[in-house]
């Protein structure tokens, strides 16, 4: 095993302490962290704008987490939990929240080996209706299940678990989701549901820094991806490029891909949004080298692709899509992992929060600023930084960037 490849490296001490278990008063009152010139600045997140050039485009991940959690009863009194990670039918999220009968998801199942045939039911009120929903397990699968429900009203998906789900917080906060979550744990700008994570470096900006930004005419754009529960899971494996990416489902509108064109200077809010953008790069080059193109972009793909690509080609190629299949958005599956050695495409600076030791996140921002992850770290650390998704936020830059 290459040296350079062990997760190891990518390790450091977190006490518990330092892990922001809920969120600050006010969303914009985090501390900032910012990476630039090869040298740290400590400033609150409050004066975000002004560490970006004017004319910068900033693009944002506008999804929004679902009451993904929901708890049944078997007749034994058995507590079975099922948590919607994805429809089976993954493209039309919006429609299967739009359902009135029934709907049919990929989940976790908590307590599933107590679970064989039975289907289970709930009861609950929704707009003054009373509604039964049964789920139904049809199908084992290799880490999750398929499972079916129904309902007799005439209320939608979205609705039911909206009323009797729960918000999905991390596991390492270690405690049950709580009413504050309701509203902290979703960005102000959330708008298309079918998260089970939220992009958490978004979870700062209030609408007085958004504006903010404009004031300094710097553009906002979005894009959608949904954040799967994969986000969470930890490299096991001693060599991470032996770690199996998880799938995340993507949609970006013509406009921002009109935008990115031509664009000189792009911030990414969150590793969500870096991952969205460098997948739509690659693809634009799959479609420019007329390569064969499924649907997917593979987790090294981006490695063996022609290097030489520019961005604006890129962009045509996936205009030139969209024209041909008459499409307002690009919508595309992603595996893409982003570790050190990769050469970002679209993304010139990240607002990212502090990731976990040992996860892909911490591996991408490594690709980002090198080596100098463990400084900024360390520091965060000594200085008080609050870490993971309730925690403090960085602003980071690559190592040639000098800020004017």
């Amino acid at each position: 095993m290459n040296k350079d490849e062990q997760i190891e490296q990518y390790n450091y001490y977190l006490p518990e302490s330092k892990i922001a278990k809920y969120p600050l008063p006010q969303r914009d009152s985090s501390k900032l962290l910012v990476w630039t010139s090869q040298e740290i600045v400590d400033t609150m997140f409050s004066h975000a704008s002004a560490y970006i050039p004017e004319n910068a485009l900033l693009v944002f991940n506008n999804t929004r987490v679902i009451h993904a959690r929901m708890l049944f009863k078997k007749s034994t009194g058995a507590q079975i939990e099922i948590f919607c990670l994805e429809p089976y039918i993954p493209h039309d999220y919006q429609q299967v929240f739009a359902e009135t009968q029934s709907c049919t998801w990929h989940c976790f199942v908590g307590n599933a080996k107590k679970w064989k045939h039975e289907s289970l039911q709930l009861h609950l009120t929704v707009r003054n209706c009373n509604v039964v929903i049964t789920a139904t397990l049809l199908e084992t699968l290799h880490n999750s299940y398929r499972v079916h429900f129904s309902w007799n009203a005439d209320v939608s998906f979205g609705e039911i678990l909206e009323t009797i789900g729960e918000i999905p917080i991390p596991p390492y906060l270690s405690r049950k989701s709580e009413t504050i979550d309701d509203i902290r744990y979703q960005t102000v700008y959330a708008e298309h549901e079918g998260s089970v994570a939220a992009p958490t470096a978004g979870l700062h900006f209030t609408p007085q820094v958004l504006e903010d930004f404009s004031s300094k005419n710097i553009h906002k754009m979005f894009v959608t991806l949904h954040v799967g529960a994969g986000t969470f899971k930890p490299i096991q494996l001693s060599n991470y490029k032996e770690h199996t990416m998880h799938r995340e489902f993507f949609s970006v509108p013509r406009s921002c891909i009109e935008s990115l064109k031509n664009q000189k200077f792009c911030v990414a809010v969150g590793t969500t949004s870096v991952r969205t953008l460098e997948s739509l790069y690659w693809i634009g080059v799959i479609l420019h080298t007329k390569r064969s193109w499924n649907g997917e972009l593979t987790q090294w793909e981006a490695y063996s692709l022609p290097q030489t690509i520019s961005l604006e080609d890129a962009c045509d190629a996936l205009l030139r899509y969209m024209d041909t299949h008459s499409l307002s958005y690009f919508y595309a599956y992603t595996h893409i992992m982003i570790v050190p050695g990769y050469t970002f495409r679209v993304v010139n600076a990240m607002f990212t929060n502090f990731h976990q030791p040992k996860s892909t996140l911490l591996l991408l921002v490594s690709a980002f600023v090198g080596s100098a992850w463990k400084k900024i770290y360390e520091h965060a650390l000594e200085s008080d930084y609050r870490f993971l998704s309730y925690g403090d936020s960085t602003l980071l830059f690559p190592h040639n960037y000098v800020h004017k």
